[in-house]
């Protein structure tokens, strides 16, 4: 059962662009293999200073990538990735099937109204 998934790289910021797709299409190559799997989108991000320092590197670049897949094409994409040194941190999630919807009650409704009624 093919499911949605989300990964976030982290690249060498020293790596230049070819090299990082060049990783990305060995990895993607892995999920999509036998037709198990599809790339639905790749956003590169760029590069970014990163909050704190990674393998003793300031900056990074992100890549996000989605992708729907069978669960058995995971442990060895996600073997590929960790095992590439061009990769500085990842992290792979589930992507949820719906975003969820705010909630209003009526009672929180007549407070906010009361909040703006008072700074007015």
């Amino acid at each position: 059962m093919n499911r949605r998934y989300e990964t976030v790289y982290i690249f060498d910021s020293a790596l230049d662009e070819p090299a990082i797709t060049e990783k990305l299409n060995r990895f993607h190559a892995l999920l999509t293999k036998d037709g198990n799997g599809t790339m639905t989108n790749v956003s590169h991000w760029g590069k970014r200073t990163m909050a704190f320092k990674v393998k003793k590197k300031d900056t990074g670049y992100y890549v996000v990538a989605e992708f729907q897949a069978e669960g058995n094409l995971l442990p060895e994409y996600e073997r590929a990735v960790k095992l590439d040194e061009g990769v500085l941190r990842y992290l792979i999630v589930e992507a949820s099937r719906e975003q969820p919807k705010a909630v209003v009650t009526p009672g929180v409704v007549a407070e906010l109204e009361e909040l703006e009624e008072e700074e007015a």
